[in-house]
């Protein structure tokens, strides 16, 4: 009926076009009434024709299945379209899409901590392979001086069994073995006085032999070491007699705060106080920042009250603050740098002269920890080796206003056999193991006497890798970086 009645219209539209349309009535031959519709037309023959008519009807047709199509597949967009905006901003699926945006947030978070700790795995192995590559190159060294140094003591000591043979000989001939004998040992313990060595166990065995001088020092002017003894040292002071346990505060948020140093200053200037707490995360090639807490209680809720950008990137973990001030070794140097918090500039940089950098004498984690800085009752102080220590720890004090070396003390102890060392009332301890969870502060050396022994402090790497040990004179306490986690411990004192 539908196609019928357009089969009607469709000329009769046409027609209407051409000019006024008339209408007649009449009756047929049958009896019956019919209308006829005529519309005058300028030229013959201007009417549609069926034929015509029937080609347009088809081309409506093409072109109105065409649009359907068009306008279902334009309701199947506007559906999805409707389906996002409802998943994105609510309606009917509200708790779900935001269920589902938060587990998009979180998938995107740990991908995001997932490659900040593959960049970190990967610095640190290239740090390692360095390391390596290092100590190889310094065994092959070592090992070459001993092999040389070998040759050397046998040409100047006796076998054994000639000594022995000469055992039941006459009083002068024995006097002569005995000379010889002493000969030798003087020179043994001269080569291990000069060269030192590398393994623990050398170490515990050189600490027992009474013979061997446990230090040399480094001649400076004699005022220095005059005031060096009549400083007059803050509260109690002694030897250190024990320490505690560890005490967990933080754990570092991501890879950057492996490694790092946290501390209070213990001489603070105002506007910092004795509450006032600085941490710096140590991972990476360009270290900068500098967070400042107001106390305690913000540093373990992660609130900063500022963050220092300090001009000069540092190397690894042996900053310290002191009387309002960073120090800090610059990267790449053995420039110590000291950075004014308060006008927020570099006040002074200085070389330390002949120190060892960027990995030539670091702790044994390595690290490029080859200078530490350190602060106790009666100063600033660094901590290194050198090329003429032939890698024993150098101790030199500071004047924290110059950066000038007042005095300095070379040990016998080999700086990349322990894994970390810290200063307490003018005395150097240095700690065994970094990774092991029994370890002990194992070897002492007293700037005012000169003294250097073996010792047995229990200390405890909680978390398996402690990078940063350092001591605070105004708290008697160790602060410590174990493995993410800032620490500290309490430290018992003998009375001086």
């Amino acid at each position: 009926m539908g196609f019928f009645a357009l089969y009607i219209l469709v000329p009769l539209v046409f027609c209407l076009a051409q000019g006024s349309p008339q209408l007649r009535r009449a009756i047929d031959r049958h009896g019956q009434c019919t209308y006829t519709f005529s519309v005058p037309s300028p030229s013959e023959g201007s009417c549609t024709e069926p034929g015509e008519a029937m080609t347009f009807i088809r081309d409506m047709q093409h072109e109105n299945t065409a649009r359907t199509q068009e306008m279902a597949a334009l309701q199947t967009r506007v559906s999805l379209l409707e389906k996002m905006v409802n998943k994105l901003l609510g309606g009917k699926e509200e708790v779900t899409s935001s269920q589902a945006w938060t587990n998009d947030h979180k998938e995107l978070e740990t991908l995001r901590m997932q490659k900040d700790e593959w960049e970190g795995q990967r610095v640190s192995l290239e740090m390692a392979y360095s390391d390596l590559l290092r100590e190889k190159t310094s065994l092959e060294e070592e090992k070459q001086r001993l092999s040389e140094r070998l040759e050397l003591l046998q040409g100047q000591c006796p076998p054994v069994t000639e000594v022995s043979r000469n055992r039941d000989q006459q009083a002068s001939p024995r006097q002569g073995k005995s000379a010889t004998v002493t000969h030798c040992t003087t020179v043994i313990e001269s080569y291990v006085s000069r060269w030192g060595a590398d393994g623990g166990g050398y170490q515990e065995l050189k600490s027992e032999l009474t013979a061997l001088p446990a230090s040399r020092m480094i001649p400076e002017n004699q005022s220095t070491a005059k005031s060096l003894e009549n400083t007059k040292m803050g509260g109690s002071c002694g030897e250190i007699t024990l320490v505690g346990e560890p005490t967990t505060y933080r754990k570092a948020d991501n890879i950057a705060g492996k490694y790092g140093v946290w501390m209070r200053d213990p001489e603070p200037v105002p506007p910092f106080n004795q509450d006032t707490i600085w941490r710096i995360n140590t991972v990476g090639a360009d270290i900068r920042q500098v967070f400042e807490y107001e106390n305690l209680d913000q540093l373990t809720k992660g609130y900063p009250t500022k963050v220092y950008v300090v001009p000069r990137s540092m190397e690894s973990n042996g900053a310290v603050v002191y009387m309002g001030s960073l120090y800090y070794i610059r990267r790449k140097s053995r420039i110590i740098v000291k950075y004014d918090f308060k006008t927020e500039t570099i006040a002074i940089q200085k070389e330390l002269p002949n120190a060892g950098y960027h990995g030539q004498h670091p702790y044994s984690w390595g690290g490029y920890t080859d200078i530490d800085l350190a602060v106790d009752e009666i100063g600033l102080w660094v901590i290194y080796s050198s090329d003429m220590a032939k890698g024993s720890i150098v101790i030199s004090q500071l004047d924290p206003k110059t950066l000038d070396v007042k005095q300095s003390w070379e040990t016998t102890i080999r700086k990349h056999s322990v894994a970390n060392a810290f200063m307490a009332c003018g005395t150097l301890y240095t700690v065994g193991s970094y990774s092991s969870s029994t370890t002990t502060l194992n070897f002492a050396y007293d700037t005012h006497t000169g003294i250097q022994k073996q010792i047995g402090i229990p200390f405890k790497n909680q978390y398996g890798y402690g990078s940063m040990v350092d001591y605070n004179p105004s708290e008697k306490k160790i602060y410590g970086w174990d493995n993410y986690n800032m620490v500290t411990y309490d430290v018992g004192l003998s009375k001086m």
